[in-house]
C-alpha cells in the first residue's frame, strides 16, 4: 500500500513479513508562515479487485470486530504498532496513523478470512404451470365467417382442447402417481386398484374422441358437422358408471392412507411440483367426472350457435338428449353406491335402531356435520327414507365408521323442505324431532339441531 501527498512532504510506509515496521519521513524544510504550504491531500491506492471483494463480503463483515468495512491483507506477525510510529505533529501523518489503525488487525495471529457467501440454488417457481388458453381464432390467419359461426368454431375447439388436456392429465396420474407408488411400495397393488379404479381404461376412450374430432377439421381448420360423431361416441361414456361408483370408497381409502407418513410425504412432494398445478391427487382423480357433466353444457352452446338449415340442426338435439340420459344414469348409480357405502359404515348401538327404512333407502339426499346448542358435533345422514344422526369414529384398521346416535327417524315422521341454492335457510333446526312428543320434526335446510 502506498500513501502519497501533494506538496513538499512525501511519506511512505511498508511492512515486510518477519521484519520490523518503519516509517521514513523526508522534509525539504520548515514551512514558512508567510507562504503556507497547501493542506496535504492523502490518496490511498488500493487494488480494484479488493474493492469488488469488499462489496461482496460486506454482509459478512458486519459482525467483525473492526468498525471499518474495508479489508486489507492480514499481517501474519505483528505485536503492535505502538512505538513503531514516531509521534509527529504533522496532521497528514496523524490521519495516516488513524487510517492504518482502522484498517489493520491488531491480533497476534493472522485471522482467516470469513467464508465466501454460498449461492443458494435457484428455487423453482411456486406458481402452478398454467394451461394454454389459446382460442380457435388464434389458430387461423384469416376467415370470412360470421360472428355466430366463429362462436360455434370456438366451442368446438374448446371441446377438442378439453379432450387433449384430459388425456394429458390422466396419463400424468398414471405415470407420476400410480406407477411410482407401486414401484416404491408406498401402497399395495390392491389399495392402488381401489383408489384409481378403472382410470386407466378411460384414456383410450378419450383418445378415440380426440382423433375423431381432429379428423373433422378441414383444410381451413373449421369443423362442419359434429353431431353424428358425438352421437356415435357418447355410448362409450357408460364406462363412467363403474368409475364414478368406485369413487366413493376410493375417496374414503385415500383420506385414510393420507395419515401414513410415507403416503403423506409422497403426495405433498407431488403437489408442490410444477406439473401438479397445485392440484392434489383427488383433484386429478375427479377430473373425469367433472368432464362428464360438462358435455351437456358444451352441446347446448354448440346448438345455440348453429344456424338454421345447418347439417347439425337435427343431430345436435338427439346428441344432447343422449348425453343427458347418460349423465343422469351415472348420477343415479353413483348415488346408490354412495348410499350403500355409508349404510355399511353405520354402527348400531341397539338393535332397535336398525330401521327397515334405512335398509330400503336407495340413495342419500345429503349428509354432513351439524352442531347443537351445546357445541356437540354429529354427522347427519338424510337417506331416502330415514334421518340418522351419528358420531364419527374409526375401526381397528383406521377406517371411518359412524356410531348411530339416538333413535333414527323415518322420513314419514318429519317434514322435509327443500331450499333452492342461494336462499337463506333461516337457521334451520330440528324442532321437536328428538323430544319424544307427538309433533313431527321439521327439517328445513338444516345447519343445526336442538
Amino acid at each position: 500500500m502506498e500513501v502519497e501527498e501533494t506538496g513538499e512532504t512525501r511519506t511512505s510506509w511498508y511492512a515486510a513479513l518477519g521484519e520490523s515496521h518503519s516509517i521514513t519521513c523526508d522534509h525539504a524544510g520548515k514551512k514558512r508562515k508567510q507562504d503556507p504550504a497547501p493542506e496535504p491531500v492523502i490518496r490511498i491506492i488500493e487494488d480494484e479487485e479488493e474493492d469488488e471483494e469488499d462489496e461482496m463480503m460486506s454482509c459478512h463483515m458486519r459482525d467483525s470486530e473492526e468498525p471499518s468495512n474495508k479489508r486489507v491483507k492480514p499481517v501474519v506477525k505483528s505485536n503492535s504498532l505502538t512505538g513503531v510510529l514516531t509521534p509527529m505533529k504533522t496532521p497528514a501523518l496523524k490521519r495516516i496513523g488513524q487510517s492504518i489503525s482502522r484498517s489493520i488487525s491488531f491480533r497476534t495471529e493472522a485471522r482467516p478470512l470469513p467464508p465466501a457467501p454460498l449461492r443458494s440454488r435457484t428455487k423453482a417457481s411456486s406458481y402452478p404451470r398454467r394451461r394454454n388458453s389459446q382460442c380457435w381464432s388464434d389458430t387461423v390467419e384469416s376467415h370470412d365467417l360470421t360472428a355466430k359461426e366463429i362462436k360455434r368454431q370456438e366451442v368446438i375447439y374448446e371441446l377438442t382442447q378439453g379432450e387433449r388436456q384430459l388425456i394429458e392429465d390422466l396419463s400424468l396420474v398414471k405415470k407420476v402417481y400410480y406407477e411410482p407408488m407401486l414401484k416404491l411400495d408406498i401402497l399395495t397393488e390392491s389399495e392402488l386398484g381401489q383408489i384409481f379404479g378403472t382410470l386407466d381404461s378411460l384414456i383410450p376412450l378419450h383418445q378415440d374422441l380426440l382423433s375423431r374430432l381432429e379428423r373433422l377439421r378441414g383444410s381451413e381448420k373449421t369443423v362442419g358437422q359434429v353431431g353424428p360423431t358425438l352421437m356415435h361416441w357418447f355410448p362409450c361414456l357408460e364406462a363412467y358408471v363403474t368409475y364414478c361408483c368406485n369413487q366413493v370408497g376410493a375417496k374414503a381409502l385415500l383420506d385414510q392412507k393420507k395419515h401414513e407418513k410415507r403416503v403423506e410425504h409422497f403426495l405433498r412432494l407431488c403437489q408442490e411440483s410444477s406439473f401438479s398445478r397445485k392440484l392434489d391427487l383427488w383433484n386429478f382423480l375427479d377430473l373425469p367426472r367433472s368432464r362428464l357433466v360438462k358435455y351437456p353444457l358444451l352441446l347446448k352452446e354448440i346448438q345455440k350457435c348453429t344456424p338454421p338449415e345447418h347439417p347439425d340442426e337435427d343431430a345436435l338435439p338427439d346428441a344432447l338428449d343422449l348425453i343427458q340420459t347418460i349423465v343422469a344414469e351415472v348420477n343415479k348409480k353413483t348415488g346408490e353406491a354412495e348410499c350403500q357405502f355409508y349404510r355399511r359404515g353405520l354402527i348400531y348401538l341397539e338393535e332397535s335402531q336398525r330401521l327397515t327404512e334405512i335398509q330400503l333407502s336407495r340413495f342419500l339426499y345429503c349428509h354432513g356435520e351439524l352442531k347443537n346448542n351445546k357445541g356437540q358435533r354429529l354427522h347427519v345422514f338424510l337417506f331416502e327414507q330415514a334421518l340418522v344422526l351419528t358420531k364419527p369414529g374409526e375401526d381397528k384398521e383406521g377406517g371411518q365408521v359412524f356410531h348411530v346416535y339416538r333413535q333414527p327417524l323415518p322420513n314419514s315422521s318429519i317434514y322435509l323442505e327443500e331450499i333452492p341454492d342461494g336462499e337463506p335457510g333461516g337457521g334451520g333446526t330440528f324442532r321437536g324431532a328428538f323430544t319424544g312428543g307427538n309433533d313431527k320434526g321439521k327439517v328445513t335446510g338444516v345447519n343445526g339441531y336442538n
